[in-house]
């Protein structure tokens, strides 16, 4: 039988009776407007995901326990408890699996945009033997988030805010509906993720059909994630990032694999047929390229970890500029002449 396996990382009770709809945290008049930019299907992306809640039944996936495991240990780093929490989609059953009592959650909404999600998040629920004493489900998109301001001290979004249409605008949402002090976390995929797929897609089209039309989606750069937590307006931003490679049997196995998860093409404007020459062609290219001498092939999963804060007083703030009490020039007296240069 095939097996896929990760290789490297580069860089770390349901109560009863509970009601969604009289939850005192749910708002569903309250939105953000979204951009009028429309690169991905969200109903496309929704029938990913009811696609992905049955083919994972059952079934733990080694990357997504890694990247939640790695986005769950920031909650040991804070000296704090967070009461009120909501899990934003993606791979929240991971989530909720590996929470185990960190973080000092006592209420606890699991939130997706598919409903075959949300029937298995609440089937696995009575699994779970931690100190949560509430666990609420709802179906909402992030895009519109259905969560009254000022009503949550933790956002976690571990690999689902990468497919929004206005990812700044879902982020600030977040920021909303946090509490002063509240925290916000969340990995998306960048944008080396699936670099060797994207080469083997390209090369591929141009042999078979004589151009290239996109097969992976966008995903944000390195470089962007600092931005994107300074203009959701959220303070003391931190930005790192892993790098996963895992191994396939094939390149077909790896097509499997992204299915399971929920994270093929969802593009507004995609090319909805993939001629079968096209798709052998890849899969050599593939296997051409970057094929081991054990016949297996690589994928790389870049993540990027964001981590940012709602304004307090409590705060650290950097200083006015030019408020400084001392000159470099008296710093250099003190501790010697040499230039900085030498040192």
């Amino acid at each position: 039988m095939a097996m896929r396996t990760l290789v490297t990382k580069n860089l770390t009770k349901l109560k009863p009776n509970a009601s969604l709809h009289s939850h005192s945290l749910l708002n569903l008049n309250f939105s953000t407007e979204a951009g009028g930019l429309r690169i991905f299907d969200r109903e496309l992306k929704r029938a990913h995901r009811d696609r992905a809640a049955w083919l994972m039944r059952g079934k733990k996936d080694e990357l997504l326990d890694s990247v939640a495991e790695n986005l769950l240990d920031r909650l040991e780093d804070c000296k704090r408890n967070f009461t009120t929490a909501l899990s934003l989609g993606g791979s929240g059953e991971a989530i909720r699996r590996l929470l185990k009592g960190r973080g000092g959650i006592e209420k606890l909404i699991m939130m997706d945009m598919s409903h075959d999600m949300i029937k298995k998040l609440k089937d696995l629920e009575t699994n779970f033997t931690d100190d949560i004493s509430e666990t609420c489900f709802l179906v909402g998109d992030e895009e519109f988030l259905p969560i009254k301001e000022n009503s949550l001290e933790l956002v976690i979004s571990c690999l689902g805010l990468h497919w929004t249409n206005d990812l700044p605008g879902a982020m600030i949402q977040c920021r909303l509906a946090l509490k002063p002090d509240g925290l916000f976390l969340a990995a998306i995929l960048g944008g080396d993720t699936l670099k060797e797929l994207r080469i083997a897609c390209q090369i591929a089209q141009m042999e078979r059909e004589g151009g290239i039309s996109p097969r992976i989606s966008p995903l944000a750069q390195v470089r962007d994630a600092g931005n994107l937590l300074t203009r959701a307006g959220l303070a003391l931003p931190s930005v790192d990032v892993d790098q996963y490679t895992v191994r396939y049997q094939s390149a077909l196995e790896l097509i499997e694999h992204l299915r399971a998860m929920g994270e093929t093409n969802a593009l507004f404007n995609r090319n909805p047929i993939l001629k079968r020459d096209t798709a052998l062609a890849t899969a050599a290219v593939y296997q051409s390229m970057f094929g081991a001498e054990d016949g297996t092939v690589p994928a790389t999963f870049q993540v990027i970890y964001m981590t940012g804060w709602k304004e307090h007083s409590s705060q650290q703030k950097a200083k006015r500029r030019g408020s400084a009490t001392i000159s470099f020039k008296d710093v250099q007296k003190e501790f010697g002449s040499g230039s900085i240069e030498d040192h």
